[in-house]
């Protein structure tokens, strides 16, 4: 029987593609991150189709709180967008020395309030340290309060590039003048309403 887990000289380690998956990334981002030396925690290949990382370096009792790396894109077609934001994340965390302790990657729209991996970051005792690339990448409304709530229990938000991201801007206009239009006209017309609003202001 093959164990995926296994303590070394008193070291914690796991099959690195075990890791990906507990931290919501791709197996194939985190090799790729292995072979570009931004993996966020220490790994070593131990054959020719094994690697194992070193989860007690970013679990140990004696190190107080982490950094939370958090990546959103707004729809399934931006896949590809999300491993590369990710992978900058991790680059930064890594060659800035810190101690990376919950990965989390999503896709879901800035609007939703109610995005299950965020709220778990976000949730995360350990996490002291949230880093995002884009301010609008957390959420695209009411950010601020989160600092405030964040900074009230000594912990703080880190954004990577002041920016904003056009494309997911556009379909989160559209998603809030869908929502008012639905309220005004009903479900059925609602989005081409919206559509036909965001045409307009273009125009204008």
């Amino acid at each position: 029987m093959i164990f995926s887990c296994f303590v070394c000289c008193m070291v914690l380690v796991v099959n690195l593609t075990e890791w990906a998956k507990a931290q919501g990334v791709a197996p194939r981002t985190a090799y790729r991150w292995f072979r570009e030396g931004t993996l966020p925690v220490p790994a070593e290949r131990v054959g020719p189709r094994t690697i194992l990382a070193n989860i007690e370096a970013n679990t140990a009792p004696k190190t107080v709180g982490g950094v939370g790396l958090y990546a959103r894109v707004s729809s399934h077609e931006q896949k590809d967008d999300l491993e590369r934001q990710a992978a900058r994340l991790a680059r930064w965390a890594a060659q800035a020395g810190h101690r990376v302790v919950r990965v989390e990657s999503e896709i879901g729209s800035g609007m939703n309030g109610g995005r299950s991996k965020a709220r778990r970051l976000l949730a995360d005792p350990q996490v002291t340290t949230v880093v995002v690339e884009h301010k609008d990448r957390l959420g695209r409304m009411n950010v601020e309060l989160v600092e405030a709530a964040l900074a009230a229990h000594g912990r703080r938000l880190v954004v990577l590039d002041q920016g904003e991201v056009e494309d997911d801007l556009v379909r989160d206009m559209v998603e809030i003048l869908t929502s008012f239009c639905a309220r005004l006209y009903g479900h059925r017309s609602a989005k081409n309403r919206a559509k036909a609003a965001l045409e307009a202001a273009g125009r204008g």
